[in-house]
């Protein structure tokens, strides 16, 4: 697959997680800065999430988050998409070098939202576009 393939994916990625925020959050990804979580604990959870990814941990940053996951409590969705919003932000290289793909992004999205009742709306987002 080639660069300008891999920036398309990247970005009809990015497109679906805007969307999914907008739909069911009514966040706009292109109006706020980063994710404002009110409950610290979240706020904590991401940072540590993050810090995994750039420490080349992608594989235990998703797992830690799947293993977290209070389905229960919607804004633990919030989280999951910013979590796979920040993992689509990094280039294809650093996700190579860390046996990550766009297509396990978009398979975590289609996961996580399956496990709080948006699972068809993430499908037929998702299911349009073809991943690597």
């Amino acid at each position: 697959m080639g660069m300008i393939e891999k920036d398309y994916i990247m970005r009809l990625t990015y497109e679906i997680i805007r969307t999914l925020l907008r739909l069911i959050f009514g966040i706009d990804l292109e109006k706020k800065a980063g994710p404002l979580f009110e409950e610290k604990k979240l706020a904590e959870r991401y940072e540590t999430l993050r810090e995994l990814i750039e420490s080349g941990k992608v594989e235990e940053a998703e797992n830690r988050l799947l293993g977290e996951l209070n389905v229960y409590d919607r804004r633990e969705l919030e989280l999951a998409l910013y979590f796979y919003a920040y993992l689509n932000g990094k280039d294809s290289d650093f996700l190579e070098e860390h046996n990550f793909s766009r297509r396990e992004i978009a398979e975590g999205i289609k996961m996580v939202c399956s496990l709080f009742g948006y699972g068809t709306m993430a499908e037929s987002l998702i299911d349009d576009i073809e991943l690597e």
